[in-house]
């Protein structure tokens, strides 16, 4: 009877302690078992696919075979085929095969939604609508867009008020969220892309918070390509766009010998991420040119890896 007793005694006593634990453990316990989700963003195989030698179906096998649970389409890969609704079930199919879910589609070349121009404005929001529907049928979350068009600052952000705010509020009715990225020009500020991001906050507009893309001017003022002669502080803005942000692009370019990339500290972007809480997929995008794709996408998800089990230690 006694052992008995005792064997009690300590099982309350135990069970005591264990409601005891203080909250913030509890709350720390929970933090550490939370799992990252990871997509794949196409344009880490862009040079495979401008080359012809892969296409957008073979991208979603690969993605799967990674181990990614999600992927992010650039429409430039499949531009004319937006309304063609049999290529979209090809996709749809290879997608369940493999286990992936359609995250987004990265959208390229309809126009530019901050045009001065009306016309031009309203034809790059029918050619995004195209996009949303696309969206839709691929059961998608989101669309981003590029906030571009020409004049002043204030001038381009008042047009992609009135733009990006037209095309958002169909997509609304479509259950597609629009997403803006600092993504050329000056929407690579992160300051002036946070303010229009707060302007379209009741059309549900968010922001893709992507770790590159910086450079808000360049020679000749050139969009692309050209030298950067006015740079962004990188840190500043991902900060800047974190907090209204629904997607995050984890961007390398290169890599030492330790795995490390050479170009930005993913540390620190990964601090910023925990520091609000961030929770939504991590885009995995390999744009560098030494490595192959795959081999180079593997480095830049294993780095994410790393850098976010650090945070969540």
């Amino acid at each position: 009877m006694k052992i008995v007793s005792l064997i009690a005694l300590t099982s309350i006593t135990l069970s005591l302690l264990t409601s005891c634990s203080k909250p913030e453990d509890n709350a720390q316990q929970s933090a550490t078992t939370t799992a990252a989700k990871y997509s794949l963003a196409q344009w880490s195989f862009n040079r495979d696919l401008f080359a012809g030698e892969m296409d957008t179906v073979d991208f979603i096998h690969a993605a799967g075979d990674m181990g990614f649970e999600g992927v992010e389409y650039v429409s430039q890969f499949f531009q004319d085929k937006v309304d063609d609704f049999e290529y979209l079930d090809r996709l749809n199919v290879a997608a369940k095969k493999a286990g992936i879910k359609n995250i987004m589609i990265q959208v390229d070349n309809i126009g530019n939604l901050g045009a001065s121009d009306p016309e031009l404005r309203a034809q790059a929001i029918a050619e995004g609508k195209k996009w949303v529907d696309a969206a839709s049928y691929l059961d998608c979350d989101m669309i981003r867009v590029n906030a571009h068009g020409d004049g002043s600052p204030e001038q381009i952000k008042a047009n992609s008020i009135e733009g990006i705010g037209a095309l958002a509020e169909y997509a609304n009715q479509k259950g597609i969220k629009i997403i803006i990225e600092n993504h050329g020009g000056i929407s690579n500020n992160g300051a002036w892309l946070a303010d229009l991001v707060a302007k379209l906050a009741d059309k549900k507009v968010a922001s893709l918070a992507d770790f590159h893309n910086w450079c808000t001017e360049r020679e000749n003022g050139e969009l692309w390509s050209a030298p950067c002669v006015k740079e962004y502080d990188a840190y500043q803005g991902f900060a800047e766009l974190i907090t209204t942000a629904k997607s995050v692009s984890v961007k390398a370019l290169a890599f030492d010998p330790l795995g490390n990339e050479t170009t930005m500290n993913f540390a620190k972007f990964f601090k910023i991420m925990h520091d609000v809480s961030y929770d939504g997929y991590l885009g995995i995008e390999y744009e560098g040119s030494d490595l192959p794709s795959r081999e180079g996408i593997l480095k830049t998800k294993a780095l994410a890896e790393k850098n976010y089990s650090l945070q969540n230690q």
